[in-house]
């Protein structure tokens, strides 16, 4: 099944050529279903009349169980647990404590965005992962402001290359280099900021230069882009960034669950409760490299149009066939490759963001100083 096969399916699990055939994949639930476990094997059945009377082997409805399912032509799909990495629930659900416990003795994260494609939050296990030795280096570097000050920067150097990166690819249009300018200018403050505040508030003016080039990159009428605006989205381009945005830290916070980080301790962004702040950090530097780019790629090349956004008062956000649209073109572009030179082989733009935990880990231990990736191949 190719990944474009398989988001016409409401239960969609993306293969691609980059995967092995032992590879656990992520799997995305858009429709109303069920999911039901026997043995070592998840099987997700459509809701038809019926079928969505309590037994054992349920461990979560999706969706509303008096609404029939749209696709009745859909079969029961099996998906052997250590085919899974992660699963994305978009709309309403149901679960049962069975559920939560599977996940957790299968170390799965779940990730659930709400009926408008927002993100709401992830259900991460237990780390099975531990070194008590890194968290406290991890809790070192947070503590002491220059340690802290330094990875800060990094990560904000990390991030604005990239964004300027992303503008001289462009770099044909004469009406970029103004915006350039300024993001060079500001770069240049960086390792004079003198607190993590400073800091944020050059961060800030960057990413600010950078939006406003965003009209001289996308060309299309209905994607005007005038400036950021969250919570909600306010146009089609708020809708892209903020989807995409959040796809990307639930990326980066799988990728942090398989390696001894903890990911509630942060440099850039400040730790706070009921959030993963160390992938809010790391997804600074890869938002340029994943997100822009595929939301550059997408409106340029047609792929999304008016039709796949639903807008109310000051309020716009994709529709769900936008969301599976995005959401193929996102795991595809995950999942292909840049040759990397230190290890002489290629890796995938995911490798890529576990990688950069590694780094990160070299340091904290202080084996190599950190370096964040800036992009060579574009």
């Amino acid at each position: 099944m190719s990944a474009k096969d398989a988001v016409i399916l409401n239960f969609v699990g993306l293969k691609n050529k980059s995967f092995s055939s032992f590879m656990p994949k992520p799997y995305y639930i858009f429709s109303s279903g069920i999911l039901r476990r026997k043995d070592n094997t998840l099987y997700f059945e459509p809701l038809e009349e019926g079928n969505f009377e309590e037994d054992e082997d349920i461990l979560c409805f999706v969706g509303y169980p008096e609404r029939d399912c749209e696709d009745r032509s859909a079969k029961r799909k099996p998906i052997p647990v250590e085919d899974i990495d992660s699963i994305y629930i978009f709309g309403e659900m149901t679960f049962n404590v069975k559920f939560f416990n599977f996940l957790s003795q299968n170390n799965i994260i779940l990730h659930i965005f709400n009926h408008y494609g927002f993100y709401s939050g992830s259900f991460y296990p237990r780390e099975f992962l531990n070194s008590g030795r890194l968290l406290i280096r991890q809790v070192e570097h947070y503590l002491f402001d220059e340690l802290r000050l330094f990875l800060a920067r990094k990560i904000v150097d990390g991030a604005s290359y990239n964004m300027l990166r992303n503008l001289k690819n462009y770099l044909s249009n004469d009406e970029l280099e103004i915006y350039i300018e300024a993001i060079e200018v500001e770069r240049v403050k960086i390792e004079s900021c003198g607190d993590i505040h400073e800091l944020m508030a050059c961060e800030g003016h960057i990413r600010s230069a950078y939006y406003m080039a965003w009209p001289h990159i996308v060309n299309d009428e209905f994607f005007y882009f005038d400036k950021r605006t969250k919570q909600p989205p306010g146009n089609a381009i708020n809708a892209l960034i903020s989807f995409g945005n959040s796809m990307l830290y639930t990326v980066v916070l799988g990728e942090i669950y398989k390696t001894y980080l903890n990911p509630t301790i942060s440099y850039l962004h400040e730790p706070s409760d009921r959030r993963f702040s160390l992938a809010l950090d790391l997804a600074e530097i890869f938002k340029p490299v994943i997100v822009d780019r595929l939301i550059f790629r997408m409106i340029n090349r047609g792929q999304l149009s008016r039709e796949h956004f639903v807008g109310e008062l000051n309020f716009c956000y994709l529709s769900e066939e936008g969301r599976k649209i995005f959401v193929r073109e996102f795991n595809e572009f995950l999942e292909s490759t840049v040759k990397y030179k230190k290890f002489n082989r290629n890796v995938s733009y995911r490798g890529l963001i576990r990688l950069e935990c590694y780094r990160l880990i070299k340091h904290l231990l202080g084996d190599e100083v950190y370096e964040p990736l800036k992009v060579w191949w574009y």
